[in-house]
């Protein structure tokens, strides 16, 4: 088994969705003996954001890039060759002001590329990026699970679909900045979500 995980907190030390993430992706290695694991920390190496160079670049033919074109677009093969080599994907999401992360919607839009990872048929939009199981662990410091606040779930639910990526697990630490009780009371609630996720 390949899994890739993506850590997308702007923190990169001491985050608790990475601390979810890393928790799923042992789960997965004591599962799967000799598995492989990449680690994509979007703090430490953040994705250039998707702008009008990198636009053109995208939109220039490969035999016609400049090589400052041919480098942009290079970092985005990068990440979306590793999506496609990963058995598993696990993304450790905060919540910021209501949406996810900078960094994670720069990654997102790197590994979606028509033609490669999705594309348009006569029925209608086809993801490319089948077969692959995503675990998401969310660390917010209200509670917003199941409500009409919480944007991640739909947003990231919707993507990955596009994506072709269909089975999607999540796991929610919430009310972490609401006292110390409450936060122990989020991680054992993530805790009981990542053991659903592998029943």
């Amino acid at each position: 088994m390949n899994i890739l995980q993506i850590n997308s907190s702007a923190r990169s030390e001491g985050s608790n969705s990475t601390r979810l993430a890393g928790t799923i992706v042992e789960r997965l290695r004591a599962e799967n003996a000799g598995a492989s694991v990449v680690v994509r920390d979007l703090a430490r190496n953040p994705h250039p954001v998707l702008d009008e160079a990198a636009l053109g670049a995208l939109f220039t033919p490969a035999e016609q890039r400049t090589p400052e074109q041919a480098a942009r677009v290079a970092l985005d093969d990068a990440l979306i060759a590793e999506i496609q080599a990963a058995d598993a994907v696990v993304i450790g999401v905060p919540m910021y002001n209501f949406g996810v992360p900078a960094q994670l919607k720069n990654w997102i839009d790197a590994i979606a590329r028509a033609k490669v990872t999705f594309q348009y048929t006569a029925n209608g939009p086809e993801g490319l990026l089948k077969g692959k199981t995503v675990y998401v662990a969310f660390a917010r410091g209200g509670r917003y699970r199941d409500t009409t606040l919480d944007s991640q779930v739909p947003y990231l639910t919707a993507v990955f679909s596009f994506l072709g990526m269909t089975d999607v697990r999540f796991a929610f630490a919430e009310g972490l900045a609401m006292g110390p009780d409450a936060e122990q009371q989020a991680f054992a609630e993530a805790q009981r979500d990542i053991e659903a996720a592998f029943a």
